[in-house]
């Protein structure tokens, strides 16, 4: 695939997102996609760490919902090649249960093959967020 491909991709994934289609971001993974927020984290919000699968995926999304509401998600800026897409994308949102809030900037790193989604790692501020989840 191109890199206008992907990024047409990753485009129509963040809007699906933003209408809280899963099963849309569901869609345009490979089945053995290896997705993970903060990989080396297993600890400071309920999404982070390696999730491996659509069925993980989507435990993802349904870990981050529950979580947070999201009140921004702007994508500022995209970088690609024919198998890879980075993006820079702005995020406000708080947490639900305690309305802690969070401002930040995104990294986004997605690997593309055969026009699906194989691999993503995202990074956020870590500062922020943990802190959300303490009493």
């Amino acid at each position: 695939m191109s890199a206008d491909s992907n990024i047409a991709t990753i485009k129509s994934i963040y809007e699906a997102f933003g209408r809280g289609d899963v099963q849309a971001i569901l869609d345009g993974l490979s089945d053995d996609v290896d997705w993970a927020a903060e990989a080396a984290s297993e600890g400071g919000a309920p999404w982070y760490g390696v999730r491996t699968g659509k069925d993980e995926v989507r435990s993802f999304f349904e870990d981050f919902g529950s979580s947070m509401e999201v009140d921004e998600f702007t994508p500022v800026t995209f970088a690609a090649n024919d198998t890879e897409v980075m993006t820079v994308v702005r995020l406000k949102a708080h947490h639900r249960a305690n309305g802690r809030r969070v401002a930040m900037d995104l990294h986004h790193w997605f690997t593309f093959r055969d026009g699906l989604i194989v691999h993503y790692r995202g990074t956020e501020d870590t500062a922020q967020v943990a802190p959300l989840f303490r009493d």
